[in-house]
């Protein structure tokens, strides 16, 4: 007779699965892809570490699913500051600035999912959620043309060019070397995050913020 899994027994591993994922993005939160070995991740978890690979193919596989997490809950943040009444620029200018602060409100996250050297799946997971966050961009554009507000441009280029243009200008600031790994004082960050939205803005309307 064939094994036929019980509900039991998929909602048992699936909170297995969860405990793991959990603990390890408390580590990368923590100190980084680098800093979340797989022996630190099975202990926080209380599971063995062939328990881990029970439930993942490999570490790269796990540091991917961490990764997705944790960039779609920040595209949906940008999503939701696009989200409220306004002209595209205003909502456009009210994103990037979620976009920033959020950055370096969390820099150790921050810094894993925009910078830090990370295997071949996780960054192939990069690529993914700088093209969401460029669609997001890329639609406000698009509106704000048709409104009048922002000139006529190739959206799909100018999006792009705004995520870069962000990420860019945060590598610095979420280096470990710059930050100590600690969370920093908002208004230490309000002059960078006031200088990345008027260059971002003034680069897609041509004009000074």
């Amino acid at each position: 007779m064939a094994y036929r899994e019980t509900e039991k027994m998929r909602q048992r591993k699936a909170a297995v699965r969860q405990k793991i994922t959990d603990c390890t993005y408390r580590c990368v939160a923590e100190g980084g892809f680098r800093n979340a070995k797989v022996t630190r991740i099975a202990r926080m978890a209380d599971v063995a570490t062939g328990t881990i690979y029970r439930h993942f193919d490999s570490k790269e596989d796990l540091f991917a699913e961490i990764f997705r997490q944790a960039t779609q809950h920040e595209v949906n943040k940008v999503a939701d500051a696009l989200a409220p009444p306004g002209d595209a620029r205003e909502r456009l200018e009210r994103a990037l600035r979620r976009f920033a602060e959020r950055a370096l409100e969390g820099p150790v996250m921050a810094w894993s999912l925009i910078a830090e050297p990370v295997d071949p799946k996780v960054e192939k997971e990069r690529l993914t959620y700088r093209k969401a966050y460029a669609d997001l961009f890329e639609q406000a554009i698009r509106e704000g043309i048709e409104e009048g507000c922002i000139p006529d441009q190739n959206t799909r280029q100018s999006s792009t060019c705004l995520v870069g243009a962000v990420s860019e200008s945060l590598v610095g600031p979420l280096s470990p070397s710059q930050t100590g790994q600690t969370t920093t004082d908002k208004t230490d960050n309000d002059p960078l995050v006031d200088t990345i939205i008027r260059f971002c803005i003034q680069g897609l309307t041509g004009t000074r913020r």
